[in-house]
């Protein structure tokens, strides 16, 4: 079966990239930890797109040598075997949990314990399966499972986002921003976003954002903050806040900030809630938002996944930062 795959770690480059035949085991092996195999259904893939969990997975990011070689991907839309055309939910919590899968300290996601997303054929739990809609491409579907349901978690759950509220978007071009500045203009919120350059502003402002600055200005004070960027805004996301307000994070691109400001924390009473992507119900939250609000995945391009050249293109272009939005993988 073609896979796109890791077989070696290496940081700073994209040298364990491997396109190629693989024979993964599906469903997974049963057993203490495992979900019942007869639960797992296979889906025929349509569309997949890249995230920097990819990239991580490349440098060995929360994947042991041990599990190697290991599909990489995590977004997927495709076709069930009976022609369901569905959205593959990735975050896969153990057969006992019974709350939130995000909150199950034995959750994983697919490329990490199971076989990831960017193959012919990608196994998953039933249970993990969103039914497409006819309004949304597989391109489009396939750009929503970790970005845009970070994004639509970190506004509307862990922020509480709601209309008339202003919110700081840390980050002007990657996936989880783009979605954030999406969903924040679509909820009726005053969207600011940063950027680390001028050539896009642009950007940010074509997908909603109210006003845009260079990363570091003042800006008046907001409700919220969308953080993911870590190390190089933590400090101006704590400065923008006003009192009581919350910074809500999912990620740190640049590496942790080991200096939290504790005194302005809890001198000006602010809140900091972390998430991680979101749970099967919120992604259907997600679907059924985006319809609602008649807007679309913001997509950099589309690569065919089944041209070796295609792929290490899009690979490529995403590790240098030229994709602006999603980078999707699509089966012709």
């Amino acid at each position: 079966m073609r896979c796109i795959y890791v077989d070696s770690f290496s940081a700073g480059d994209l040298a364990g990239l491997k396109v190629g035949e693989l024979s993964p085991t599906y469903p997974p092996a049963q057993g203490v930890e495992d979900p019942d195999p007869e639960t797992w259904v296979p889906v025929r893939l349509r569309a997949a797109s890249l995230n920097h969990h990819d990239l991580w997975s490349l440098q060995g990011v929360g994947l042991p040598e041990s599990s190697l070689p290991m599909v990489l991907g995590t977004d997927a839309a495709g076709t069930t075997e009976d022609g369901r055309d569905v959205i593959v939910h990735s975050v896969i919590s153990s057969p006992v949990w019974a709350g939130p899968e995000t909150l199950d300290p034995r959750r994983t996601l697919l490329s990490e314990k199971y076989p990831g997303t960017f193959a012919e054929e990608v196994w998953v739990p039933a249970r993990n399966l969103v039914d497409k809609p006819a309004e949304l491409t597989f391109a489009e579907a396939a750009c929503l499972p970790t970005a845009y349901l970070t994004a639509y978690n970190l506004l509307f759950a862990s922020a509480n986002l709601e209309p008339g509220q202003r919110v700081l978007i840390q980050g002007a071009t990657g996936g989880v921003a783009t979605a954030a500045t999406m969903l924040a203009r679509a909820a009726g919120a005053h969207v600011t976003v940063t950027s680390r350059s001028e050539e896009n502003f642009a950007h940010a402002r074509d997908v909603g954002a109210h006003e845009v600055v260079l990363s570091g200005e003042r800006i008046r004070p907001v409700d919220a903050v969308i953080e993911t960027v870590g190390a190089a805004t933590w400090a101006h996301s704590l400065r923008s806040l006003k009192p009581g307000g919350l910074v809500a994070v999912a990620g740190a691109t640049t590496g942790p900030d080991p200096s939290a400001d504790l005194a302005r924390v809890f001198f000006r009473n602010l809140r900091i809630v972390g998430t991680t992507m979101g749970t099967r119900p919120q992604l259907q939250q997600l679907v059924d938002f985006l319809l609602a609000a008649g807007i679309r995945p913001r997509i950099h391009a589309e690569y065919d996944f089944d041209s070796d050249a295609e792929v290490r293109r899009a690979f490529e272009e995403f590790y240098s930062g030229e994709v602006i939005g999603k980078a999707v993988l699509v089966r012709r």
